[in-house]
Order: C-alpha cells, then sequence, then structure tokens
C-alpha cells in the first residue's frame, strides 16, 4: 500500500513579522490540517523601527528580528525557513545599496524560483501588497514570476489580502486616535483589496490563540493590531481573505478551502521537503 503523501504550502514574504502579522492563519490552519509549511524571508527587517521600552537597538535589529522569525515559525508550526540575502528597504526614500526594492525583478524571482525547486509546494501564498509598502509589492511580483519560471507546476497559488473594507474600519478609528495619518484615505489611495475581487475566505478562529502567540514571539516590533478595537482585531486576525490567482478564478461562491484535493497531492511527487 502507497504511503499517503502530504500537501506542502510555502509562504514567501519580505521581513520578519509578514508572516505572521500577515499569514499566521494560513499556516496554522494548513499545519493543522496536516500540510508541511515553509516560510522564505526576502530580508532581516534591518529598516524597521525598534518597538518602544523593547530594549532592541538598531544595530541589533536584524539579528533580533531573524530569531523572532525562526521562533514565530516554530509557534506556527512551520517545518523550514528560508531566509533570503536581500536588504530592508524601508518605507520611502532612496533605497540602500543591497536593498530588496533595488534588485531587479528578475533576480529577485530567481531566488524564488530556487526555493520552489527546492520545496515543490502544492499552494503558495504571499501577500497582496494592498498596504501600499514597496518591498510587499516586490516580493508579491517576483513570487508569482517565480511560480511560471519554477520547473515544479505549482497547483495553487493565492494572494492574502487586507481587504478594502477592513480597512475602512482600520481608517476609521485611526482617523479618532491619529487624525494626521497619511494613510486615512483607502479608498484615494487605492489601499486594500476590493472585496469583490477576494475568492476565499476562511474562518481561522479556532487558531487565534496560536497566531496571538505568534505574534508575541515579535517583542522588537509593534504589533499593528495592538490598539484596534476588539471587534476589528479580530476581523483581521480570525478570518483569512484571498484571491486564487492560480488556477484562474471561475466566478461565482467564494471558496473556503485553499489546500488541495488530496487526489491531485497524491497523484505526483510528495515527498516533503528536507
Amino acid at each position: 500500500m502507497s504511503q499517503r503523501r502530504l500537501p506542502r504550502l510555502l509562504v514567501v514574504v519580505a521581513h520578519p513579522d509578514d508572516e505572521t502579522f500577515g499569514c499566521g492563519s494560513v499556516l496554522l490552519q494548513a499545519a493543522a490540517r496536516g500540510a508541511v509549511t515553509a516560510v522564505c524571508c526576502a530580508t532581516r527587517g534591518e529598516a524597521g523601527e525598534p518597538a518602544p521600552g523593547s530594549g532592541v537597538t538598531v544595530e541589533r535589529l536584524a539579528a533580533v528580528r531573524d530569531a523572532e522569525l525562526r521562533a514565530a515559525a516554530r509557534a506556527l508550526g512551520v517545518s523550514r525557513v528560508v531566509l533570503l540575502d536581500h536588504r530592508d528597504s524601508a518605507m520611502d526614500g532612496e533605497p540602500a545599496s543591497g536593498a530588496l526594492v533595488a534588485a531587479p525583478l528578475q533576480a529577485v524571482a530567481a531566488d524564488i524560483t530556487g526555493v520552489i525547486d527546492d520545496l515543490r509546494p502544492h499552494v503558495v501564498v504571499t501577500l497582496d501588497a494592498a498596504d501600499g509598502h514597496r518591498d510587499h509589492a516586490h516580493v508579491r511580483d517576483a513570487t508569482l514570476l517565480a511560480v511560471t519560471r519554477s520547473s515544479w507546476p505549482v497547483p495553487r497559488v493565492y494572494l492574502q489580502c487586507l481587504a478594502r473594507s477592513l480597512l475602512r474600519r482600520w481608517a476609521d478609528h485611526m482617523a479618532t486616535v491619529q487624525p494626521d495619518s497619511p494613510y486615512l484615505d483607502v479608498d484615494g489611495l487605492g489601499l486594500g483589496t476590493p472585496d469583490e475581487q477576494i475568492t476565499t475566505v476562511i474562518d481561522s478562529t479556532a487558531h487565534l490563540p496560536a497566531r496571538l502567540a505568534a505574534i508575541s514571539e515579535y517583542r522588537s516590533q509593534t504589533s499593528p493590531f495592538a490598539a484596534l478595537p476588539d471587534d476589528v482585531s479580530h476581523d483581521f486576525l480570525a478570518v483569512d481573505r484571498l484571491r486564487r490567482v492560480l488556477p484562474p478564478w471561475p466566478g461565482g461562491a467564494v471558496e473556503h478551502e485553499m489546500l488541495p484535493d488530496s487526489r491531485l497531492v497524491n497523484g505526483g511527487d510528495g515527498e516533503a521537503p528536507p
């Protein structure tokens, strides 16, 4: 009798914490379903700002966030972490030498293609970059290009989405506590994925405690959910909204599952990544 093969999921992100703040429930849900999960992170997040009171200096930030990434990955049940060698580009300004956003898209895609060829995932997820961060957009575009170039035919590809309707609720709250924020005009700035483009909605409430535990590993960073009203924070963290890119979405009712059918997984090479 042949051994049942396990589905494999790869999450590709730009910075340590993107996998947890952005895709933590996706990773937890997949692991709970028996999938082998991996994270590929393009930078060590060295251009971020240490959280007040964390005691972390700017000089130590890259090493600290590297360690936090690995601790959070363990909390999320991730089997493997792959860290690329690009530098964090920061939100704006002239990118430093070696910065991710300054790297040619083809070169970043080649890095990610190598990871896909090695891990052979059945599902690839990256962020939709609807928050406007240039590193997120560069990794999104590089990941989508990498999928087309890999020798491994990835069956399913998704963008983890920040729904525009949810960002409007975030902006309504921020207008009362930080009225000078430059991100309050969600529609004018084109922030968030339009709700009608979301193809996949997964209730991940059961994994909320574990996701919060993973978030707590990032002591050097301020959680974007910490100061939100409970209902808004819950809707960010306990519901996953994604847009399926591959295979192309045919329309109709949203799906509530992202792992492929077991027949697809067991019809091909299913060895777990090393």
